[in-house]
């Protein structure tokens, strides 16, 4: 009998490993852990050459340029088994740290289970599993889209409020960051991001809290939504008590609709499943959610919305595929999106948040009157801005009025390099020209992490109040780079 052919090798080939029925294989010639282990250590030089040929660059003048071999929970490791305590979670995307064991079993399970995932024609049950345990949490929410990321919410919320409203200006906040996409950087409030992309779509701007503002762009009576950060994560500014509540109601008044872009500071960062939920009286039309979501897994973007906005959009059978995502409700990201509910709701991580966060904020805030150049601590939950100030003493006063002039920033980022080579804890200057560090830590931090890191900052701010030593003589390195670049 011939063999069959579809398994036989090709001639002057070997046959290839053939794992036992039901065990999956990487497949024949491709080692990854091979593959890392011969060019991982090519890592910044690839970057320059096939990527952003900047970041390698930035990262180098910093002192940020490290290899890191591994990751677990809170913490990086390096080649030298070094322990690095990480307070930026990839920008608030691994709310459960890197690699809970939860997460990767069910991502590893699903893979497994082999799904006959995107069919396209067939109604999947993990993404109505997942959209259950949202608006499960979500009272007065009815309907979920998926998505990839932050940006897809984003994109999607507006698609939504201009056509559930028939109008087309969705108003923004200064200093508010949506995403990068060419719809979310329409209502991006940070001039930077959007220099050089013009034209965008015809959307305005108001200062963050200011009703009447609100009030003024509603009377032209185009608006169809505000989009807006209950806490922004540029500088972590939060409007005034009540203003949510009251610009909700003047929305609705005018028949215009509240988009909460809660894409970093939901699934848990403030202390509450949701930071528009600190709020009484709050309930948004629509809510943009990502980043924790995934579990720091699988990409996952979900916009929540009321039940008639979505009936609108997708008002009849015609319109079935009016919007939709290509890897949109995949089972690998639902799967991830659902254990990291459950570890929430089991071990909880919403209440870790709230509890750690004020114990750090409150130690970090009790600091302001030892040290001139702190001038506040705030936020809530696990996400907290520290923003630095002028000082009084003439010798202080001298430093900062150099560093100031050269670029606005740069004493946040004298503070933030001695964080990571002397204490290894990584954070980050909290925007572009902002004396403002913004801790966005692992939602699972505990009372030892925050002695940690209000131990190495104290230690930082006492070299800095000395006047002298290393930390300055960065700062005038970062001056001469900073007047360089002009």
């Amino acid at each position: 009998m011939p063999a069959d052919s579809s398994t036989e090798p090709a001639p002057g080939r070997p046959a290839p490993d053939r794992p036992a029925p039901g065990r999956p294989s990487a497949g024949p010639g491709f080692d990854l852990a091979a593959l890392l282990a011969e060019r991982g250590a090519e890592r910044y030089e690839l970057h320059s050459r096939y990527l952003n040929p900047q970041l390698p660059r930035m990262l180098h003048t910093i002192g940020f340029d490290k290899y890191y071999e591994r990751a677990e929970g809170p913490y990086f490791y390096d080649a030298e088994g070094n322990e690095y305590l990480d307070m930026l979670a990839g920008f608030g995307i691994f709310a459960l740290g890197r690699h809970h064991p939860v997460v990767r079993a069910a991502v590893q399970q699903v893979m497994d289970l082999a799904l006959p995932d995107l069919t396209r024609f067939d109604c999947a049950p993990l993404p109505g599993l997942l959209a259950e345990e949202l608006l499960s949490r979500t009272p007065g929410l009815d309907r979920v889209f998926f998505g990839n990321s932050g940006t897809e919410a984003v994109e999607t919320a507006l698609k939504f409020a201009r056509y559930a409203t028939g109008r087309r200006r969705v108003l923004y906040c200064d200093h508010a960051f949506h995403g990068l996409t060419a719809g979310s950087l329409s209502v991006n409030g940070e001039s930077g991001f959007r220099k050089g992309f013009d034209p965008l779509l015809p959307d305005t701007a108001i200062p963050l809290g200011d009703l009447g503002a609100l009030a003024r762009e509603l009377k032209k009576g185009d608006v169809a939504a505000l989009i807006v950060e209950p806490i922004q994560g540029k500088g972590v500014l939060a409007p005034p008590p009540g203003w949510l509540r009251a610009a909700q109601d003047l929305l609705h008044a005018n028949k215009a609709l509240l988009i909460c872009d809660e894409v970093q500071t939901g699934i848990g960062r403030t202390g509450e499943f949701f930071a528009y939920q600190h709020e009484d009286g709050v309930l948004p039309d629509l809510v943009c959610a990502a980043k924790a979501l995934s579990g720091g897994y699988v990409p996952v973007g979900a916009t929540l919305g009321k039940g008639w906005i979505f009936e609108k959009v997708y008002s009849s059978m015609d319109r079935v595929l009016v919007h939709s995502a290509s890897f949109g409700s995949n089972a690998q990201a639902m799967a991830a999106g659902l254990a990291t509910l459950h570890v929430m709701r089991e071990e909880k991580v919403v209440e870790n948040a709230r509890r750690t966060g004020d114990l750090l904020r409150e130690r970090l805030a009790a600091l302001t009157d030892r040290y001139e150049l702190l001038a506040e601590v705030r936020g809530r939950g696990l996400m907290i801005g520290i923003e630095f100030g002028r000082p009084k003493s003439l010798k202080l006063r001298t430093g900062w009025t150099a560093l100031q002039a050269a670029r606005k920033g740069l004493f946040a980022q004298m503070v933030v390099v001695p964080l990571l080579q002397r204490h290894r804890i990584l954070t980050q200057v909290s925007g572009d020209h902002l004396e403002v560090i913004k801790l966005i830590p692992p939602l699972t931090i505990t009372e030892r992490d925050v002695d940690r890191f209000v131990d190495a900052f104290t230690d930082v701010m006492d070299d800095a109040h000395r006047g002298s030593g290393l930390m300055w003589d960065f700062g005038r390195t970062l001056v001469k780079q900073a007047v360089g670049s002009r």
